[in-house]
């Protein structure tokens, strides 16, 4: 298994940021949606061992995202499982750090466990995800 990791800066509070995560209203429009997909479900309990389940309705059929949550440490951590139990079962790790930086904030997305064959479609997705976050939470 590998690890990834990709980092955008925000020009937004470290809050902010984070609470896009977990608000179901913004977090549908920017987790896990591809070009051309509709998220048509987002369903976040917004807690420690609560679950998620997004699904993007996409030209070939929807797209199921689900995971739980493993530590959520507001603005600073949130780790959570996920998985896309359409592609593979397999549950991997992903931990979003937000720190401070100058007038907004970084965030660092580590994904782990990660199957090498996936590595480098899952980094560009983390990478549009976060660039799509920073539209969403405007």
């Amino acid at each position: 298994m590998a690890e990834l990791t990709v980092t955008h800066r925000y020009p937004f509070p470290a809050e902010k940021v984070f609470d896009a995560w977990l608000d179901p209203k913004v977090a549908s429009r920017f987790l896990f949606t591809a070009p051309g997909g509709q998220i048509v479900r987002c369903d976040i309990e917004a807690r420690t061992d609560g679950r998620f389940t997004i699904v993007d309705r996409r030209e070939d059929g929807d797209i199921e995202h689900v995971g739980a949550y493993l530590e959520i440490d507001r603005p600073r951590r949130l780790v959570f499982t996920f998985a896309v139990p359409q592609f593979d079962p397999t549950e991997t790790t992903v931990t979003v750090e937000i720190a401070p930086d100058g007038d907004g904030c970084r965030l660092t997305l580590t994904h782990t466990d990660v199957p090498p064959e996936w590595v480098e479609q899952d980094r560009e997705g983390w990478t549009m995800i976060l660039s799509a976050l920073e539209a969403a939470a405007s």
